[in-house]
């Protein structure tokens, strides 16, 4: 059975190669919505070190989709259910590392072809089925189970006064982060630190936002999530030390492609825990779905979307991708190739 992947030969370059998929004990499914993240966006302007793409490219990029079973040898689908697919591929089980930390596994769109395909052959077990989400919606699980895979990462390395949680950034992540940890920890008071007041008028359901520059010198918390990444990754993540109770947690989930110069003096003094978290497991997802059955959620999610023209061919892949770049949250877009 020939597919044909849309690959990123070079930064902002596609080609279709045509590959014959193997489906013995694959799920067969028809991408239907995709939505771009920030990682598809480095790639596709060549904003990674040129060692770093010269070993990936070429790849089929987008590891954000959901789509339609259109064929399943192994029984566990039925034809015609929506799917959310996972993109992380575990190839071995290791006792207490999370499949997203295995150096053993990959992941779809970084190393190997991701979603932009004509069809996808997954394991079945790395397919989870949804009913009762709009397909734009369901589009970005992905980048929910991240933020509940951070907050889950937290839960289980902070001590349990949580009284109140910063997170620095007012872009996508922390919005999502922000929604979520309302639901899992709804005793506890959420607050955003941003740089721009616009965005942070989005974030009407916690309890108080500011900018970066307006902090009270008395302002403290207990916990932190830092979802800032680039260049303003050192001012967020000093901040963040220095307002941070003793033995807080900081959670790390802003990608720089830079080193970052941290207070160390202060983080020691504090005793304070330093988790990094970067994508997620089949248990997140599955969470991910979950909340997402949540009227809501959806709501709030629906907010940050904004959902592009059809994809047809390679010229609207050129487009979407210019699209995401003056789009201040999520870019999804319906996948007809």
């Amino acid at each position: 059975m020939i597919n044909y992947i849309y690959q990123l030969v070079n930064p902002q370059f596609f080609s279709v190669k045509y590959e014959d998929a193997n489906i013995d004990g694959k799920v067969l499914i028809r991408p239907r919505y995709m939505s771009i993240c920030h990682a598809d966006q480095r790639y596709y302007l060549g904003n990674r070190d040129m060692r770093a793409l010269s070993e990936k490219l070429p790849m089929a990029l987008i590891h954000e989709c959901c789509g339609e079973v259109i064929l399943d040898k192994t029984g566990t689908y039925q034809v015609g259910q929506n799917v959310v697919l996972i993109p992380n591929a575990p190839t071995r089980t290791c006792g207490g590392i999370y499949e997203n930390y295995d150096e053993k596994s990959y992941f779809m769109s970084s190393g190997s072809d991701g979603f932009m395909r004509e069809f996808v052959d997954m394991p079945p077990d790395r397919v989870i089925p949804f009913e009762n989400i709009p397909l734009s919606t369901a589009s970005i699980c992905e980048f929910l189970s991240v933020a509940i895979h951070a907050i889950n990462r937290m839960d289980v390395a902070a001590h349990d006064c949580r009284d109140t949680i910063g997170i620095w950034g007012d872009g996508s992540l922390s919005y999502v982060i922000a929604s979520a940890l309302k639901v899992k920890f709804p005793k506890s008071k959420i607050v955003v630190v941003g740089k721009n007041n616009r965005k942070l008028s989005r974030f009407s359901f916690v309890n108080q936002t500011y900018l970066n520059y307006s902090l009270p010198p008395d302002f403290k918390i207990d916990h932190a999530f830092e979802c800032v990444g680039g260049e303003g990754c050192y001012d967020a993540i000093n901040n963040m030390i220095e307002h941070i109770r003793p033995q807080g947690t900081m959670v790390f989930l802003g990608v720089t492609e830079n080193k970052v110069a941290i207070n160390t003096r202060l983080m020691l003094e504090k005793g304070l825990t330093v988790v990094g978290s970067s994508r997620s497991g089949k248990a997140d997802f599955i969470e991910a779905v979950e909340l997402m059955q949540m009227q809501r959620i959806r709501r709030r999610l629906g907010s940050i979307i904004y959902e592009d023209e059809p994809v047809r061919n390679i010229d609207d892949l050129h487009r979407v991708f210019a699209t995401d770049l003056n789009t201040p949250f999520k870019t999804v877009f319906r996948w007809e190739i």
